[in-house]
């Protein structure tokens, strides 16, 4: 299904490219993949925040050279996937076949931004990522290192 889904959706954004082009590259996949596991962190405490949102679409925008309109019909069919898909898994196992180490622990910066956005850190929230980063084989000193570079400078009084 969720295949499917992202065929609609890659056919309808660059219906001009799909013809020259056999099959979707795994990088489409990796984006939807990612931004699902994304929405999955801003929903978990209940309340997906305009901060969240934000931080969310520059991190697509500026990883994945998106515009805002692609990124809002990304967003739109990674929420149908994540309310769809019985876990994460099937999220984390593409992400982990495709990016390496690198990648991985960026990912997991940008997962911390999400959850650090709306400037409160919920149990839930902390908890999931820690969950993530596990599925996603990212190694418990690179997520601390992840939270640490996504973690706003306190001010200065």
């Amino acid at each position: 299904m969720m295949l499917d889904t992202l065929r609609h959706f890659i056919r309808q954004r660059r219906s001009v490219e799909l013809s020259a082009a056999p099959k979707e590259s795994p990088h489409d996949e990796i984006q939807l993949a990612a931004s699902a596991l994304l929405l999955e962190l801003a929903y978990s405490d209940g309340d997906f925040t305009a901060p969240e949102r934000a931080h969310i679409e520059s991190a697509l925008s500026r990883h994945f050279n998106l515009e805002l309109a692609d990124i809002q019909a990304l967003l739109a069919l990674a929420d149908e996937e994540r309310r769809s898909a019985i876990d994460s898994f099937q999220f984390t196992r593409l992400i982990k076949e495709h990016l390496d180490t690198g990648q991985r622990v960026v990912l997991a910066e940008v997962m911390w931004g999400v959850i650090l956005a709306d400037g409160h850190l919920a149990d839930r929230e902390g908890t999931l990522v820690r969950k993530l980063a596990n599925l996603l084989d990212v190694e418990p000193g690179y997520l601390t290192e992840a939270r640490r570079r996504a973690t706003p400078p306190k001010p200065h009084h």
